[in-house]
């Protein structure tokens, strides 16, 4: 009896351990969770709260905007060319060439677009901000700040939050232009599609919902990035490998984030814009 008393107590014992490793898990995210909210709810209402840094706003919006406009434009025409190229050959065997322009504006300005755009943003923009926050905080300058009798969020995180509100936007109106002009390349000298059939068929699509759609998610996304980056940036521990850990994680948990929000307002506010797209 002994040998299976202790192959059952050896079971029981590392089913207990997979238990408390969940249960530690889903504490740690819950507590993580609960300041995020906290720590954005704070952002949120910093926006209305002087003093307004417009150096410091303005500065982000040209290190967020124009630092990240060629990599937006180089991801947005080839993805448009690809994405254009696949298409044609999929509607050339059905003899329907000239849907090319509609599917092109529906799903790249929609879907694609602000997708690809935030993630690139999120990729770039939310590392750089987690670590300069990180280092800031490691430095000890984030707590001569608070001696001094001023609000770090209001004087990091807030221009970095309107910057990201105003920049990806822009950006993805600039990623959806540039992938539809690389569609209609695509179209024009592939899939022998003409320019009137082609852009007639683009504004055609172009209407409220699909517009509304297109920016509401930019904007929904530029909160994302902000309150993950900066939250990680001020709650990092550990010095310069706690830096690292949390830019790593930065990057990690908004791409994911704007994945599920992408899905989240197609679900949601695709049903209540049926009537418009």
């Amino acid at each position: 009896m002994a040998p299976a008393a202790t192959y059952y107590g050896g079971n029981q014992g590392k089913e207990g351990c997979i238990l408390s490793a969940i249960n530690n898990l889903l504490k740690h995210w819950a507590y993580e969770s609960q300041g995020l909210f906290f720590f954005s709810l704070r952002m949120l209402g910093s926006l209305v709260k002087r003093p307004f840094y417009f150096t410091e706003t303005m500065e982000q919006m040209y290190l967020i905007g124009v630092g990240s406009l060629f990599l937006v434009v180089l991801t947005g025409a080839f993805s448009g060319q690809g994405f254009a190229l696949a298409f044609s050959q999929e509607l050339a065997a059905f003899g329907a060439k000239d849907y090319l322009g509609r599917i092109m504006s529906m799903a790249i300005v929609r879907e694609l677009g602000p997708t690809l755009t935030g993630l690139m943003v999120a990729a770039r923009v939310a590392s750089g901000i987690t670590a300069e926050i990180g280092a800031m905080k490691s430095s000890n300058q984030i707590d001569a700040m608070v001696s001094f009798g001023i609000d770090p969020i209001r004087k990091i995180a807030r221009p970095r939050l309107i910057s990201l509100m105003i920049m990806v936007p822009v950006l993805t109106i600039v990623c959806d232009a540039v992938a539809i002009l690389g569609g209609w390349i695509i179209g024009l000298f592939i899939a022998n599609v003409t320019s009137t059939m082609y852009w007639s068929s683009v504004v055609y699509k172009l209407n409220f919902g699909n517009m509304f759609m297109g920016i509401l998610k930019p904007v929904c996304f530029s909160f994302v990035i902000a309150f993950i980056s900066c939250y990680l940036g001020f709650t990092s521990k550990g010095g310069t490998k706690g830096v690292g850990r949390a830019t790593t994680n930065s990057v990690m948990m908004t791409s994911i984030t704007i994945l599920i929000v992408n899905f989240l307002i197609t679900k949601i506010v695709g049903n209540m814009l049926k009537g418009y797209l």
